[in-house]
């Protein structure tokens, strides 16, 4: 029997870096780390308190491109550009491709946000480097183009707001390797990591794995797939059916939401411990109720309002952090209620919005 876990022993002195309660409008300084030099993999963490600005001296039209908004996680995102182009008095247009296997149909979006006369473009990519001929080719034609939250190899990118996925996933995994370090009992952990060939997802699964590196996780082979709910809950059923001595069900968001009902079908709520190497609201009230034992946070809704004042501050000719995001920060049951919701989730009845006039 898995032993029992009461929270996620992750990043303990990130726990002073939680953005305590405001308002949504008040959301900044916000506490973040710059990366020096920009768009290096291995580059210098350098605390910041990101300050976006006043306004716009214009209405602006920037294009937003998301690989889809199916999960509570993308409807973050597209709370936090939404909210931040009304704050900053710009317009703006969001596409959405429908999946991570929709390449061709988001290069086609954005090709049609561009030839519609967009000032500035915001992708999170569906390709680590599939976009890349594109984003070039914007940017030759001197349109900023900002890589959000997924990432993108492209050096013709402008600014980066988005987070190591790499340091997420490897949370996860140190979790689980402090847990059961070297010398204890073997426990097999179920990983799924997400759509393969994203940027994301591949970052998050060489810092899981080379967390639990030398420990006694022993971890199945991943369950690649698209973050879809019924394809997730199809790889937990498929893996927890051939393999019952599974101790641990990790991965996306999706999966720790899908996990928890088949985890309580089965019969193995205290068995099969569930972890999300990020957060959405499922994963927050699953956290709550005590069924996920918990997660680290990004501040989507925060990566969001970023890549949108760095899209203005380029277009106006203002200073901006070439490369940023929010500081990362571990939500578990000790300290959700000192969380400002509304930094790491959008509102609970917050429906997709595609234009800002």
């Amino acid at each position: 029997m898995t032993p029992k876990l009461t929270k996620l022993a992750l990043l303990a002195s990130a726990a002073a870096l939680v953005p305590l309660t405001a308002a949504a409008d008040d959301w900044f300084p916000f506490p973040a780390m710059a990366v020096e030099p920009p768009f290096s993999a291995d580059g210098e963490l350098v605390p910041v308190d990101y300050v976006p600005l006043d306004a716009a001296s214009q209405e602006w039209n920037i294009c937003v491109s998301f690989p889809h908004m199916k999960d509570a996680y993308w409807l973050g995102v597209n709370y936090g550009v939404v909210a931040e182009a009304e704050r900053l008095g710009v317009r703006m247009n969001v596409v959405e491709a429908d999946g991570y296997t929709e390449l061709p149909r988001q290069i086609s979006q954005i090709e049609d946000c561009v030839s519609g006369g967009a000032d500035a473009v915001v992708i999170g990519a569906i390709s680590f480097d599939g976009l890349n001929s594109l984003i070039r080719e914007v940017a030759a034609q001197g349109i900023p183009v900002i890589d959000v939250i997924n990432g993108v190899s492209s050096t013709d990118i402008s600014a980066k707001s988005l987070v190591s996925f790499y340091t997420m996933g490897q949370s996860t995994g140190q979790y689980l390797a402090d847990a059961h370090p070297a010398g204890s009992d073997e426990v097999t952990v179920g990983w799924f990591p997400g759509p393969a060939g994203a940027g994301w997802v591949e970052a998050a699964h060489q810092g899981f794995m080379d967390a639990i590196e030398g420990s006694a996780v022993r971890v199945l082979e991943p369950r690649y797939g698209d973050t879809g709910r019924e394809v997730q809950q199809r790889l937990v059923e498929d893996v927890l059916t051939a393999n019952p001595d599974v101790s641990y069900i990790a991965g996306t968001a999706v999966t720790a939401e899908a996990a928890q009902s088949v985890v309580r079908e089965r019969g193995l709520t205290g068995d099969v411990g569930i972890l999300a190497f990020y957060l959405t609201p499922g994963v927050y009230t699953g956290i709550e109720r005590g069924f996920i034992l918990g997660a680290p946070a990004d501040s989507m809704v925060v990566q969001g309002r970023i890549a949108v004042d760095q899209a203005v501050r380029i277009l106006e000719g203002e200073d901006f952090i070439q490369h940023v995001g929010p500081e990362i920060f571990v939500i578990d049951q000790n300290n959700i209620a000192d969380v400002d919701r509304n930094t790491v989730l959008p509102p609970d009845n917050f429906a997709p919005v595609f234009r800002v006039n």
